[in-house]
């Protein structure tokens, strides 16, 4: 990083404890019982740089699991697998301003498709368009993915955290099992087995480094910096970036643009993942959760570095 960056970034962990004090304006996610295990106190980031490298501040090594942030991957890989085309006649393009589980669209609105890929209705259906013959080598490529992009072949699902939300998730089968009543999961698709796809892809065990890394790659327009290795195509990238912008923090994504500017996608365990497109790769984590199920400190944190540093791509 440059002086100049050195310089600011010295600041991050002043920065950081002051942002840790937002998290007590906020609550672990409870609904997932192995969620409701996370420190509520706890505020971490990574933020890399092009050339690799790393500044960390607060609670950076804590694990913690993707949740939503995992749709952002599952959709550049089902990009990949099938076009854009053919992942566009099944999901729409556009924000719903509704909570990111709500089905009240699917019901309301012609022709009955999810309006996005990062709402869960979205993402479930994403999960049916991974190419495998079976559900364990979808949920293998998807891994295989998930561990190149973020320069670790380590990368493993919570078995705990998986168990915990796949036997809670009434309301996640009602939407995928609306969903295969509308044809969005057409007849050949087994809605058990599309869900327990997409219950291993959120269970995703990863730390703010790895988010990261994963970050930095959609912030060089998908070819890994580091390595100069391209992973996905730029087009794809592109798409992926567009909706953070406008759906990756749930119904909250128009005033995160406001007042933060950079694309980025959240999870109900507290993570956030963002970047600063051409500069950084970021990953946060704050178990603490506002109403919308953004992080509290965590978007307090984005905040502070973005009005500090001119980030907003606006």
């Amino acid at each position: 990083m440059t002086s100049a960056a050195v310089k600011w970034m010295d600041r991050l962990p002043a920065w950081l404890e002051e942002s840790r004090k937002q998290a007590a304006f906020g609550q672990v996610a409870a609904y997932i019982p192995e969620l409701a295990k996370a420190p509520a106190d706890a505020l971490g980031i990574s933020i890399l740089d092009g050339a690799g490298h790393e500044i960390a501040a607060g609670d950076s090594g804590l694990t913690f699991t993707m949740q939503s942030i995992s749709k952002v991957f599952t959709l550049l890989l089902a990009l990949m697998d099938n076009g854009e085309e053919a992942v566009f006649r099944k999901v729409g393009m556009e924000p719903t301003g509704d909570d990111f589980n709500s089905m009240l669209k699917l019901e309301l609105v012609e022709p009955g498709i999810p309006f996005n890929p990062l709402i869960n209705a979205g993402a479930i259906t994403i999960s049916s368009l991974i190419h495998g013959a079976t559900p364990a080598e979808k949920v293998e490529r998807i891994l295989a993915f998930f561990r190149e992009l973020s320069g670790d072949s380590g990368l493993e699902i919570d078995e705990a955290v998986y168990r915990s939300e796949s036997a809670t998730a009434h309301r996640n089968r009602s939407l995928a099992y609306f969903l295969k009543d509308n044809e969005v999961l057409g007849e050949e698709i087994d809605v058990e087995q599309v869900l327990d796809v997409y219950f291993k892809h959120c269970s995703v065990l990863v730390t703010c480094r790895h988010l990261a890394r994963m970050a930095l790659v959609l912030a060089y327009n998908g070819t890994d910096p580091i390595t100069d290795k391209p992973l996905v195509p730029r087009r794809f990238v592109q798409i992926a970036k567009t909706f953070m912008v406008s759906c990756g923090m749930y119904n909250a994504s128009g005033e995160f643009a406001i007042h933060v500017g950079i694309p980025a996608k959240s999870g109900v365990a507290g993570g956030i993942l963002a970047l600063v497109p051409g500069r950084y790769g970021i990953g946060v984590v704050g178990p603490a959760l506002n109403d919308k199920g953004n992080s509290t400190a965590g978007v307090h944190l984005l905040r502070t570095l973005s009005e500090s540093n001119g980030w907003s791509m606006f």
